[in-house]
């Protein structure tokens, strides 16, 4: 690829992100408010409220192999364009939750119904993102693509968790849903004069096959999710159960961490190799959690929120860099959305789960939750990183020996 290619390549991913932003708002805005809204009502306590931010991880997870045979057959540009105008009706049909003349059980069946349809539309506009954006820019630049991809919606977490509590107290929490709807549609706009990438040919063959070829890595990144979904979902109770200032900081700081360091380690994966970098993010995950279940003030929960973010960082792209690499480029959708299923079935299940043991252990427990999976994350990136560098060095000695041999 020419230079000039490569930079007008660059300059159209750069768009392509803008877009996922601005649709990961929908996301990022009601992530804190859910929880708050919910919680409000009269018998809705942290399980339920835990079960309407999941739900929508849950239906992500039930439309990735959708996602990934849209995105294989008909190109990342339908899938992702498909997934934009998604999201803006899921944000409009949780609106409806705010309407006065509905009883709570109504409410939250509308509210149940939006986060469905709103995994839907993350599962499209995701998939779609990625496959679009390799296609165009070409495999040995997938690291890139995905680092960037992460930076877009984490960024979002950034700038839409404190922006969403400040529109919900001052507009309620219709107004946070129609700003979630508005943030789509500028995204949908952006992309209308961007190029459709390649589509490949080749045999398909079951997604429960490609599962089988990328299920560990997805196991890793699967026990990575955990500590930022319990954050996503409890910091901010956590803080106003504690009496600490500033609940809004715990997802910013988070947010900012986490794309500092995509900007400053993103190249890493493409470089040196996704396992070696997914072993150190997971440990400062580990660390982050920790921090945030013993933290004695809210100063030290935000260091670890920082650690979280930093950790969490590089875990996807440099554990996606693997995946891409084992499958060919015809089911690499499908692949790729069956990797992040394994990230939102870690997402769906964390916000009830830990919201009952919150329940009973109490906030904290949400994060020693969380370190104890990252932990274990490590671990499995630690075993497929050594198994990786046995393969290649008994391949180069293989390699070695039939070139010295004179037969």
């Amino acid at each position: 690829m020419s230079s000039t290619a490569t930079e007008h390549g660059t300059g159209v991913l750069i768009r392509l992100s803008i877009a996922l932003f601005l649709s990961y708002m929908a996301v990022a805005l009601t992530l804190p408010v859910i929880p708050i809204f919910v919680t409000s009502w009269a018998g809705f306590g942290n399980m339920l409220a835990g079960l309407a931010v999941g739900i929508a991880f849950l239906s992500t997870i039930l439309t990735r192999n959708h996602a990934g045979i849209v995105s294989d057959r008909r190109g990342g540009r339908v899938c992702m364009r498909r997934g934009l105008a998604v999201y803006i009706a899921a944000s409009l049909l949780c609106a409806l939750a705010a309407l006065p003349s509905l009883s709570t059980s109504a409410a939250f069946g509308l509210l149940i119904a939006g986060r469905l349809l709103l995994g839907l539309g993350e599962s499209l506009t995701i998939v779609g993102m990625l496959g679009w954006g390799i296609g165009l820019m070409g495999q040995p630049r997938a690291g890139k693509v995905l680092a960037l991809t992460g930076m877009a919606m984490y960024g979002a977490f950034a700038a839409g968790a404190p922006a969403g509590l400040a529109l919900f107290h001052a507009t309620g929490f219709a107004g946070v849903m129609f700003a979630a709807a508005i943030m789509p549609a500028l995204g949908l706009a952006l992309v209308q004069t961007v190029p459709a990438s390649p589509v490949h040919d080749g045999q398909r063959i079951s997604f429960w096959r490609v599962i089988g070829l990328i299920w560990r890595p997805g196991a890793a990144v699967g026990l990575q999710g955990v500590g930022f979904a319990g954050l996503g979902a409890f910091m901010a109770l956590y803080f106003t159960h504690r009496h600490w200032p500033h609940p809004e900081l715990g997802l910013t700081c988070f947010g900012l961490a986490f794309v500092l360091v995509r900007i400053l380690c993103g190249h890493l994966p493409d470089r040196i190799g996704g396992y070696p970098v997914a072993v150190a993010s997971l440990t400062v995950e580990t660390t982050g959690q920790m921090l945030l279940w013993m933290a004695p003030s809210p100063w030290i929960a935000l260091l670890g929120a920082v650690l979280t973010g930093a950790g969490c960082s590089m875990v996807f792209p440099s554990l996606g860099v693997e995946v891409v690499h084992i499958v060919p480029p015809h089911l690499r959708g499908t692949a790729l959305g069956g990797f992040a299923a394994f990230q939102d079935l870690a997402y769906g299940a964390t916000g009830p789960v830990v919201g009952s043991v919150a329940d009973r252990a109490g906030y904290g427990s949400v994060f020693l939750t969380g370190g104890l999976c990252a932990g274990l994350g490590m671990l499995v990136a630690a075993r497929l990183g050594l198994e990786k560098y046995r393969h290649e060095s008994r391949r180069r000695e293989s390699e070695q020996t039939r070139s010295a041999s004179p037969f």
